[in-house]
Parts: C-alpha cells; sequence; structure tokens
C-alpha cells in the first residue's frame, strides 16, 4: 500500500465539523480499485513511499460534486464527451458529476445507462453518475422503467429543460420514485407562461425587443410541484432555482416538512438580466438571468440555508450555434471550470459565506441529495478531495477551458479563488501547483 500525504492545509470537512489546520493520510491503492482516507490529524509523520504534497496556505475539503451537467454524450460529442467534461471537471473542483438524460438517445433505457457508466470507467478522470428519464423519449407522457434505471446506476430522474406539464404525470413520478429513495428533478416552468421567452420578462426585455419570460412561469411550476411533493411524501428537487419567489416557497415548504431540495447556479447568483444589453448569446440561459432583486435573494438563500447546492448546469454548445441572432441562439453556458472560482470570489470573498457552509453546498449537500458515497472526509470514505486557494487569482480564460466548448459569459473575468489539487480514488486527476 502506498500513501499519499496533504500536509498543513486547512482542512473543511462540515460533515465531521472540522475546521482546522490537519494533515490528511490516503491510501493511495495497488490497483484501479480506488483509495480510501486512513486519517485526519495533526503531524502525521511520514513514511518511506509517501507522496507528500505540502497544503500550505490552501483548503482541503471532500471531493466536489456538481448534481446538474450536461456531457451530450452519446449523440452530441460535437458538443462534449464523457472524457472532455471529465476533464473539465477535474479542472475545476469537482470529483463526481451527475449528468442529465437529454442525450441522443435519451437515457430512459438500460443501453443508455450501461453506455454512459461503461464510457465514464473508460474515459473519465472524475466519477459520473447518470440521471434518468423520469419519461420515455422526455415525452412527458408514460414513465420510464424507472426501477431499472436505478438499479444500473441512476442517482435521480429528470426530464432535464423539459418540464413535466401534466400534474398525473408528475405525482406518479413522485409516488413511484419513493420505492427507490430518489429525488425527482422537474424543470420549473410553465410553458405557456414562458411563452417562447429568451430573456427574463420586465424593463430590459423591452427596451432590447426581446421576448420576455415572466418570472411566474417558474414560480407556478415550483408551487404546483411543492404541492404534490406534500401530497405524495416524494422527494422533490428544484433544479436552478432563479426568482425570489420560488425561494420563499422552497423555505415554506420545508418549514412544514416538505421533502423538497433546491440548487442555484453561479449565474444566477453573480448577473442579472441586464447583462443581457449587449446581446452576447453566452447570456442565454433557462432559466433566464432574473433581476437585481431576485439575484439578492439567491445570496441570502445560500447564506440562511434555504439553498441546498451549488451547480453548474454545465451546458456546452457548439461556437457556429451561439454564433447566431440573440433570438435564434440555444440556451446554456459551460459551467464546470468557473464554478468553484466564482463561488469564491462572489460568496466567500465579499463575506456572503464561510468556507464551512461553502463546502456544504459544493459537497455535503449534493452527495446527500443524490445519495452518494461521497461529501465527507471520514475514515474510510472514498479519497476525493478537492484542495483550493481563497487568495490565488485567477483569469477566465476560455481558449484554455478542457471542455470542447467555449460558450461562457466569463471570458476574461478575474477571480480571486482557484482549484489547485482534485483527487479521486486517491488518485491526482488535475493540479495546478507550480503554475504562475
Amino acid at each position: 500500500m502506498s500513501r499519499l500525504l496533504l500536509k498543513g492545509g486547512r482542512v473543511v470537512d462540515p460533515a465531521n465539523a472540522v475546521d482546522d489546520v490537519r494533515d490528511v493520510a490516503i491510501e493511495t491503492g495497488p490497483d484501479d480499485s480506488g483509495g480510501s482516507i486512513l486519517k485526519v490529524e495533526r503531524g502525521i509523520r511520514e513514511e518511506r513511499g509517501d507522496e507528500v504534497v505540502s497544503c500550505d496556505g490552501m483548503v482541503v475539503a471532500p471531493g466536489f460534486v456538481d448534481m446538474h451537467v450536461h456531457l451530450r454524450e452519446p449523440g452530441r460529442e460535437d458538443k462534449e464527451t464523457i472524457e472532455t467534461g471529465g476533464r473539465a471537471a477535474a479542472a475545476g473542483g469537482f470529483t463526481s458529476v451527475a449528468c442529465m438524460p437529454n442525450t441522443q438517445p435519451v437515457n430512459d433505457d438500460q443501453s443508455v445507462t450501461e453506455f454512459i457508466t461503461a464510457q465514464a470507467r473508460r474515459s473519465s478522470p472524475v466519477r459520473v453518475y447518470p440521471i434518468g428519464a423520469i419519461t420515455k423519449g422526455l415525452k412527458g407522457e408514460e414513465l420510464a422503467e424507472i426501477g431499472e434505471l436505478v438499479r444500473l446506476g441512476c442517482v435521480a430522474i429528470s426530464d432535464d429543460g423539459l418540464p413535466l406539464v401534466s400534474p398525473f404525470v408528475m405525482r406518479m413520478a413522485l409516488e413511484y420514485s419513493k420505492m427507490f429513495g430518489i429525488p425527482v428533478i422537474n424543470h420549473a416552468q410553465d410553458p405557456s407562461l414562458a411563452n417562447g421567452g429568451v430573456m427574463n420578462e420586465g424593463f430590459y426585455s423591452t427596451v432590447l425587443g426581446l421576448r420576455g419570460m415572466s418570472p411566474a412561469a417558474e414560480e407556478v411550476m415550483v408551487f404546483r410541484d411543492i404541492l404534490l411533493a406534500e401530497l405524495t411524501g416524494g422527494r422533490l428537487h428544484v433544479p436552478h432555482l432563479s426568482t425570489a419567489r420560488s425561494l420563499d416557497l422552497v423555505r415554506q415548504a420545508r418549514a412544514r416538512g416538505v421533502r423538497v431540495t433546491c440548487e442555484v447556479t453561479p449565474h444566477h447568483f453573480t448577473l442579472t438580466e441586464e447583462a443581457v444589453c449587449g446581446y452576447d448569446t453566452n447570456t442565454k440561459m433557462n432559466p433566464p438571468l432574473r433581476s437585481e432583486q431576485d439575484r439578492t435573494a439567491i445570496l441570502a438563500g445560500l447564506s440562511d440555508g434555504t439553498v441546498d447546492a451549488v451547480a453548474s448546469d454545465h451546458a456546452p454548445h457548439c461556437q457556429e450555434e451561439k454564433d447566431v441572432e440573440y433570438d435564434l441562439a440555444p440556451f446554456g453556458v459551460v459551467g464546470l471550470e468557473t464554478s468553484v472560482a466564482l463561488g469564491l470570489d462572489r460568496l466567500v470573498r465579499p463575506g456572503h459565506l464561510d468556507l464551512s457552509r461553502f463546502v456544504q453546498l459544493y459537497s455535503a449537500n449534493p452527495a446527500r441529495i443524490l445519495g452518494l458515497r461521497a461529501g465527507t472526509l471520514s475514515p474510510g470514505a472514498p479519497a476525493d478531495l478537492t484542495v483550493f486557494s481563497t487568495s490565488r487569482e485567477t483569469t477566465v480564460s476560455p481558449d484554455g477551458f478542457h471542455s470542447r466548448s467555449r460558450n461562457t459569459p466569463f471570458g476574461g473575468w478575474k477571480l480571486k479563488g482557484a482549484v489547485m489539487i482534485t483527487v479521486v480514488g486517491g488518485k491526482t486527476v488535475f493540479s495546478a501547483l507550480g503554475r504562475d
């Protein structure tokens, strides 16, 4: 047995109430079976054969989990593959990602799930957990074989960007998912109220002459789904929540004991609808960028515990798809390689969050929601770790992305905070040590 020894870092492990300067000893193992955490203590003695890494001035945390990404494979490998998405995740500090089912073909049956998991084992440096479709073909009509999908490794079910319009189908999904202890992730949007909008409905959509998408389109669906979760006792997860009223609905439901969780994205806690003024199609996402009031409410929800997780909603698109009129461009931005740095710069540095809460949002909580064996540095846990700096300054450079796509609104941004090392199963899959 060989060991990786991370020395002298500030260990932040909310699951074990640890926030202290300690060493972390990791079993790397003789094969690819994956190492585990041996111990987290002060002054661990070095042994012959140890690989020793000084983490002085850095933070050592349980591996980060992005519970909402699109890897595009199978079907749109021109945008992203499991391999390139995995490399982007490693560079962004994520040791695990959960990929949405809107592939071509849809991940609604055994063959696609098995392909994704096998391809991840072959080519991804990080752990990849598939999310299965709720309905066959994402058509919102007939439930997929959910039990089979879960047996093969799916950790949640979702029709991704296609909301379940039928309350009956949503109720059945919540009822059925209870048998397997998994969350139902429904895109919170009433299509009739969204009305083909391409940005938030309000002052800026009027000035820019773009069709607006009412915040009510999200809020009506959040309210409906919460009522159904309350009725069934099922687990509801609201993805990429974007409005103040939606957040209040979740807060009130949780106070009543409803089993509801939610996530927000870095672009929603960082940008507002005003960013659309340049008609940059990299500001086009669904749900759209909202008002400053909504952004401020999201910051409050991150701080007070209402928001459970930060997820990137990594949505890669080819440049030629985005290089069109705003109305015609696809929704979505890449986020795996910018999420952590944006969180450190815009949440931790201004004092909205302390480091323990930050690690909860990026690691412990998403792992808990998806039922993953992750989010902790307890002895015996998988050796998945993220080491980051709160002081290192970086500049977002899309041309240097590991992702196959470059559609980000953050190109050129200077951020304080950077991922330094990513360890998966005891193996270092990314390191920025020694780089300028």
